[in-house]
Order: structure tokens, then C-alpha cells, then sequence
């Protein structure tokens, strides 16, 4: 964590250890077990936790997310996020592999329409990481990528819907996109007139800084619409000085960053983890926006903690930090109208 004073706002541009560019470093990401373990000197004969070295679910891990994690230690939260784990193939009731009930709510390929006023684009199928507790880890993203030639259909719906004035880019991760994917499809957003923000959700700022790129902010700003950043950071030790960089680009250029996080058991589920999270995110100027209960997808039930639980957390927020750094705790379900505030 760094001071937001330290953090340069006009003219920083990304620092890149190894000067890779980010799809270097993304094609570049571990993807086998052995890989990863043997990049933070673990060696899976040790493992106090059983190993899935063949996940249908594929491990994604870039090496800029590596970096921030402890060396020989099972228990780092951040590779407790992303190591395979073969209880993952465990069932359980009340767990499944749509677990918002997206599949009711997807009139045409590409988009998801569940809230009032704002839809939601699955602009990419992957991502920079595969987060383990992932609610799309199981998402039929063949017959949903908004792909060039069903874009009419997408913005065809959009422009038929003087309700909607926000649009989501979702995904997988929509910055996994490249730049030239995604131009047309930002172009034609901000065509739709009732359109008045375009909101992107995206963890590769967090885990892959280096893609905030000059090019991406002259795109975004190209848009001419109020554009909101939604980052994804879970732990205090995922937030340093190349994110910190990464936000004050975005921020520079009247960009909003929020972030939301997800409670996880024996990552996240301490007080003073998320306090100290808050803290971290306002040193750099990002307002602390959602904290979510787990969604019940299969494969995540580890990650899951008691209602109970999560309330408590949330009350030792409010009683150590100031009203704009505590997240509103929520929970989504499916075909709920909205999501559920839990206090």
C-alpha cells in the first residue's frame, strides 16, 4: 500500500517490471499447477490442502499477481483465490452452475437484462485471472460473446429501450479485449442517445495494471459518455504501486473508480483485513462500493461464510471507519429485481 500523495496523477504511466507489454504478460500468465507453485517455492507434495492439477475450470495466474504474493506460504489469500482445489468437485444443495439466474435473463446473445435502467454486455469469455470462486465460471460464453456481427441485435435492443440509460461491460473481463474490439462496440453505445453512462467492470487493473494503457484511456475517453471504472480487489495485499498508477490514469482522465469485493472464508473474513482494504483503496482514490456475500456457485462452497458472519464483519466496519469507506454488504439473487441490501 502507498500514500495517494505518492500516487502521480497527470503524468504517470505504467511501471512494468520486466517492460513485456500487458498482452506479453497476459499470454505469458501461469496456467499449469506446477508453474505457479514452483514460481512461489511450493512444492505439491506439501500441499496441506488437496490439489486438482487437471481443473476444468483452467488456473490463470499473471505474474504481475504472482509477485504480490508471499513465497512458501499455502495460506497467501491471494493464491488461496486462484490454486484449484479438489474439493471444488464437491455438490452441494443450494449450490449451482447459475447461480443468478442469468440464463432467464438473456433476450439476446451478449446481453443480460435483469435490472431496471442497465444492462449488461458479456463482452469477453476470459480473463486475465480465473478467480476459483467465479459465478460465470460455468457460463455458456460460446453462445454469449457480443461478437462484431451480432452487435446490431445487442444495440439493437438497447436503442429499442428508452428504459435503459446505463450499460455494463462485463464479462470474463472485457478489458481481456483488445482495443480494437472494443472501440466499435463503445462507439456504438455512445451512439444510443439514452445512454448516459457506460459502466466496465473489470479485475485486470488490479491484476494486470500494465493494461491501462495510453491507447485505452484516449479510447475511453473517445466515448464521450460518463464512464465509470468498477475494479475488483479482495485483499489489502493485492493493492500496490503500479495498481495506484494504473487508477491515476483513469482518475486523470474524469474516469470514476469504485471497487466491489466478495467475502471469502480464510481470505478476507477479518475485520481488520477489511478495514485496512478500505483504507488501502481511498489511499489511492477508489471508493470502497460493494461487499458481496458469495454467489452459491459449484465448486465455491469453501469459500462461503454464515450470513451471521458476514453481518458482524460489516458492523466492525461501520464502528472503525467513516460512513464513505464502508461498502454496502449485499447479496444478489436470482430474479430479484435488484440486488439485496443485507444492512
Amino acid at each position: 500500500m502507498i500514500p495517494a500523495s505518492q500516487a502521480i496523477k497527470q503524468t504517470a504511466r505504467p511501471s512494468h517490471e520486466n517492460g513485456d507489454s500487458w498482452q506479453q504478460q497476459l499470454s505469458g500468465a501461469h496456467r499449469h499447477l506446477n508453474s505457479l507453485l514452483a514460481a512461489l517455492g511450493l512444492d505439491a507434495k506439501d500441499a496441506p490442502y488437496l490439489l486438482d492439477h487437471d481443473a476444468a475450470f483452467e488456473l490463470r495466474v499473471p505474474e504481475s499477481f504472482v509477485r504480490r504474493m508471499t513465497p512458501r506460504n499455502w495460506q497467501d489469500p491471494l493464491l488461496l483465490q486462484v490454486i484449484p482445489q479438489a474439493r471444488e468437485q464437491l455438490r452441494f444443495e443450494g449450490y449451482s452452475s447459475d447461480p443468478l439466474g442469468e440464463a432467464q435473463a438473456n433476450p439476446v446473445a451478449g446481453l443480460i437484462h435483469k435490472y431496471h435502467g442497465r444492462v449488461l454486455l458479456v463482452t469477453s469469455p476470459s480473463c486475465a485471472i480465473n478467480c476459483r470462486y467465479c459465478f460465470r465460471r460455468e457460463f455458456p460464453y460460446q453462445e454469449n460473446r457480443a461478437k462484431q456481427n451480432n452487435w446490431q441485435d445487442t444495440l439493437g435492443y438497447i436503442q429499442n429501450d428508452s428504459s435503459i440509460n446505463e450499460v455494463i461491460l462485463s464479462g470474463g473481463d472485457p478489458l481481456a479485449s483488445s482495443d480494437r474490439y472494443l472501440a466499435p462496440l463503445l462507439e456504438g453505445i455512445a451512439q444510443i442517445e439514452h445512454i448516459k453512462r457506460i459502466r466496465i467492470h473489470s479485475r485486470m487493473p488490479v491484476v494486470l495494471p500494465a493494461r491501462i494503457t495510453d491507447e485505452l484511456i484516449s479510447l475511453l475517453q473517445s466515448t464521450k459518455k460518463k464512464l465509470i471504472m468498477v475494479i475488483h480487489s479482495n485483499h489489502p495485499q493485492e493493492i500496490n504501486h503500479e495498481l495506484a498508477q494504473a487508477m491515476a490514469r483513469l482518475q486523470a482522465a474524469n474516469i470514476t473508480t469504485l471497487n466491489q469485493s466478495v467475502l471469502l472464508n480464510n481470505i478476507n473474513n477479518i475485520a481488520e483485513t477489511l478495514i485496512e482494504l478500505s483504507e488501502a483503496l481511498f489511499e489511492i482514490d477508489v471508493l470502497p462500493y460493494y461487499l458481496h456475500t458469495l454467489d452459491k456457485v459449484n465448486g465455491s462452497q469453501h469459500f462461503d461464510i454464515s450470513l451471521a458472519e458476514a453481518l458482524a464483519l460489516h458492523q466492525a466496519m461501520q464502528q472503525s471507519l467513516p460512513g464513505f469507506l464502508v461498502p454496502k454488504l449485499v447479496t444478489e439473487r436470482a430474479g430479484e429485481a435488484h440486488k439485496t441490501l443485507l444492512i
